[in-house]
């Protein structure tokens, strides 16, 4: 008689919040498929809900800066030699890292090495900037799941397998939008012309981003007197500093709300933002967009020098042509935003609102689920599995 082979063991190490939550859809997924499977690693509160024995408290990975790194570094070299005694001595079959790449790679790869499958889940940026950085992945996992179609691409050309999932924003966000039903939602009485304005979720994007902003709406009100404005605060300290900034006629002009931004960019007839998820978001609304983004003079000398892309904004990315147009640095200034955004705010732009309609559907693959079919493949198939794969099996 065939001895039934033990449940299946996965080791699992989240960064941050956001990958908390995308850890616990991928192992209540995996739970469908494997009901007797274990979890391990490190995760916060919703992947412990869904059955992760954590080991060490989230925030332990959840450091951001070079200094504050440089501080917590003897941590957490100490914190992944526990993680990899514990996976090995615990016999996982699969390793999955999410996000944290500089942490997470360096654990599969030693991993691997042990002879226990991995999965990165979450792409850094490695399509953008330090490409270098692709060759140690592709010695770290057998397989890297991915949210953007352009980032499979990528990884397929340097010899990494790969499997695009699907962007689990697209999942989230309805592929009908009702736009007054969204201001009826957020209590914006008016029925005019409406812009959502998106300065950033970092002090320093509203201090930069913000000023400019409130100009630009200036001086479209002085050629629509009828437009009004809303503007998701991303925090309570961003709110604290865009109430500071608002002048009296800014105030009356504004609808500031806390955040909701998916919200007020379906209430708006365009959308002003400064790149980043954002651009995204607004997309997957449906809405056309002006990004307009600055940065400090010596950080924009240094990502003029080491980022090799040709666009900054995911829709365009996503698209591989110039869809919504992108103002950077000098040429960010009020004159040239409001030229850009004054015909989005008169016309409907039906063409562009149906291309981004079919690029959210592209998008919304159920991440979730893909991500543990893959998963799945790797542990029964090995990488193998993947190789000469072009998309997401449907």
């Amino acid at each position: 008689m065939t001895p039934s082979p033990r449940p299946l063991k996965v080791f699992v190490v989240a960064g941050e919040l956001s990958g908390d939550v995308l850890g616990a859809g991928l192992l209540r997924e995996l739970k469908r498929r494997y009901p007797e499977a274990s979890f391990r690693g490190i995760g916060g509160p919703r992947m412990i809900a869904a059955g992760l024995e954590s080991l060490a408290p989230l925030e332990r990975l959840s450091v951001m800066g070079l200094v504050e790194v440089l501080k917590h570094l003897p941590g957490l070299i100490q914190l992944r030699r526990m993680l990899r005694k514990e996976a090995l001595e615990w016999r996982a079959d699969v390793m999955i890292g999410i996000d944290a790449p500089d942490f997470n790679t360096g654990l599969e790869r030693q991993l691997r090495e042990a002879g226990i499958r991995t999965v990165h889940y979450v792409s850094p940026s490695v399509w953008a900037w330090r490409q270098g950085r692709v060759e140690g992945i592709r010695r770290a996992v057998d397989l890297m799941l991915t949210f953007l179609p352009f980032e499979a691409a990528f990884y397929r050309e340097h010899g990494v397998p790969v499997r695009f999932i699907g962007h689990p924003l697209a999942d989230e966000l309805p592929l009908d939008d009702d736009a007054l039903g969204a201001r009826r939602a957020l209590g914006i009485e008016h029925t005019g012309p409406l812009l959502a304005m998106l300065p950033g979720s970092r002090h320093n994007e509203v201090r930069l981003m913000l000023p400019v902003y409130l100009e630009t709406l200036a001086l479209l009100r002085q050629r629509q007197p009828a437009l009004r404005a809303v503007l998701p605060a991303a925090s309570p300290a961003r709110r604290a500093e865009i109430e500071a900034l608002l002048d009296e006629p800014a105030r009356e002009a504004i609808t500031l709300i806390d955040g909701d931004a998916a919200l007020a960019m379906v209430a708006a007839d365009a959308v002003l933002l400064t790149s980043g998820t954002s651009a995204l978001e607004a997309m997957l609304c449906h809405r056309p967009m002006v990004v307009a983004y600055r940065m400090a003079p010596i950080t924009h000398w240094i990502a003029q020098r080491v980022v090799k892309t040709e666009w900054i904004s995911l829709p365009n990315l996503i698209a591989r042509e110039t869809l919504v147009p992108e103002l950077i640095q000098h040429d960010a200034t009020a004159p040239r935003i409001a030229a850009l955004l004054e015909p989005l705010l008169t016309d409907p732009q039906q063409a562009l609102r149906e291309r981004f309609a079919r690029m959210h559907a592209e998008l919304a693959l159920g991440a979730s689920a893909s991500a543990a079919d893959a998963v799945a493949a790797l542990v029964e198939k090995g990488p193998q599995a993947f190789v000469g794969e072009r998309e997401v099996a449907r």
